[in-house]
């Protein structure tokens, strides 16, 4: 049973030569995540970066990778993977640390303050300070609920698109009726001669009912595709599937009628969104609302000093589930944790532009004006 945060006791760790000691955790690696890392760097706050998923970028590169963004300052638009790379390239300097692929399993405060984090695969740290920046939490693909079906996951059964090439050529159902159902689906009709290498031998759109929660542009365009008989949509739900020689032939689609089909297909993708989990985060004595981390808007800390929350993660009253607002948080935050990381050390607000000090951390020549 995981104890209490502010637990008095010391609790021997498993094997402390393994605990990487470190100054700050940051528990996601959205885009808030990779700013904060940035915040942190100019204060000289060296960081290990921790995420569930195998790759950074979070819910805009897992979600729209390719969809534009328009409201990032001064970045009239840019898509989720730009934003990523880009991020990516300004926290260079600081050289943080990143963990994929395994999600904060344990976080437990020491005797001395500091805080001892483990993770899913056993990776341990002992540390000054945790951000999360976790988004709406660990998120999972919604899986589509037909008993058996689970075994084709990675083979034919797919919930997300990594690879588009390997969809060339295939007879492809697309189940969903939202923006990442309807742009895949318009994607794989896309001829060659668009530029688009990967064009589908066929293409089935299917979803529960004759709506859709896509951009009313995309939905015209994939009525105009199926009149021109360049796709075909289907109303129904699947109920079964058919097999052969350990192969997924099709799926049994049961329709408005009542009536059952089977649909022949080479691969299935089903687009029904993430679910937000808050996971092992609602076990850490924080204080909660609504699965959301309370926070001050001081300095963004959570009910447990030493422990902060940015992004969409966290509530304050006229909190903003903007990227924009995010990056306001991890600010505040950074100067919030210098006191517990480096109590001796007077903070000043130095600026970008005119600090030689922040030049050197950030490696870049300091300019000379005449």
């Amino acid at each position: 049973m995981e104890l209490p945060l502010n637990q008095e006791t010391i609790v021997p760790l498993p094997n402390p030569g393994s605990a990487i000691e470190t100054d700050a955790v940051i528990i996601g690696a959205g885009p808030v995540g990779l700013f904060q890392v940035f915040e942190l760097g100019l204060l000289e706050i060296k960081v290990h970066v921790i995420d569930s998923l195998p790759h950074p970028g979070g819910q805009c590169v897992e979600l729209y990778p390719d969809k534009p963004i328009y409201d990032i300052p001064a970045v009239p638009v840019c898509t989720g993977q730009e934003l990523t790379d880009s991020l990516l390239k300004q926290i260079a300097p600081f050289g943080a640390t990143f963990h994929y692929g395994q999600e904060v399993s344990t976080v437990r405060k020491q005797g001395d303050g500091r805080f001892f984090v483990e993770t899913s695969k056993g990776t341990r740290f002992l540390s000054k300070t945790v951000f999360i920046a976790a988004g709406v939490g660990a998120f999972q693909p919604r899986t589509l609920k037909v008993a058996g079906l689970d075994k084709f996951e990675g083979s034919q059964l797919f919930y997300g698109v990594k690879n588009p090439a390997q969809f060339a050529g295939k007879n492809l159902v697309i189940v969903g009726g939202g923006d990442s159902a309807l742009d895949w689906a318009l994607n794989f009709c896309a001829a060659h001669e668009d530029g688009n290498p990967h064009k589908a031998e066929s293409v089935i759109l299917l979803h529960r009912r004759d709506g859709f929660q896509a951009a009313p542009a995309t939905v015209a365009r994939m009525r105009a595709l199926c009149a021109a008989m360049e796709m075909q949509f289907i109303v129904g739900q699947i109920t079964g599937f058919e097999e052969a020689n350990e192969q997924l032939t099709g799926v049994k689609v049961t329709g408005a009628d009542g009536i059952t089909r089977v649909v022949p297909l080479d691969v299935l993708l089903v687009f029904f969104g993430l679910s937000p989990k808050l996971g092992p985060i609602a076990h850490w004595s924080l204080d909660i609302e609504r699965k959301q981390l309370v926070v001050d808007t001081e300095k963004f800390s959570t009910s447990e000093p030493g422990i902060f929350a940015v992004g969409d993660i966290n509530t304050y009253p006229g909190k903003k589930k903007l990227i924009l607002c995010g990056f306001h948080e991890c600010a505040l935050a950074a100067f919030g944790a210098m006191p517990i990381i480096f109590p001796e050390k007077k903070v000043f607000l130095q600026y970008t532009t005119t600090s030689p000090k922040l030049h050197k951390v950030l490696g870049v020549e300091s300019p000379t004006f005449d």
